[in-house]
């Protein structure tokens, strides 16, 4: 088992920037590739970026590529998200995920182990 907890969600205007963080506890992180997904109000569940075990291959979603940025810590058995240039569309709950296949992540298959979710209000 894998227990995954966001954290960094609130309030940001438009334009500005806001850093998630994703602390896995359980098994061994750097086992498993990690991705952040995001639900609008109303709307389906959507892939937003994913980072493999080593931190070496990125993936973005064209709706953030050049505005968000996925980094890894595995001594902290943490993944952030660095959301740059926030535009109101961007307003969602974020959640982690993780799995062993960054494919199941980066496809939106189903993936392992899911966190409870962040929310992010953009305002303009």
């Amino acid at each position: 088992q894998v227990q995954l907890v966001e954290s960094g969600g609130g309030l940001v205007q438009a334009g500005g920037s806001l850093s998630l963080s994703c602390a896995a506890s359980g098994r061994t992180f750097s086992n498993y590739a990690v991705g952040w997904f995001r639900q609008a109000p109303g709307k389906e569940r959507e892939f937003v970026a994913v980072i493999n075990q080593s931190g070496g291959y990125r993936y973005y979603a064209d709706s953030v590529k050049g505005r968000f940025s996925i980094s890894r810590d595995n001594a902290k058995n943490t993944v952030y998200l660095q959301m740059n240039s926030l535009k109101f569309e961007d307003t969602a709950v974020y959640y982690c995920a993780a799995d062993f296949s960054i494919a199941t992540i980066q496809s939106s298959g189903a993936v392992d182990y899911w966190g409870k979710g962040t929310p992010v209000t953009v305002f303009s």
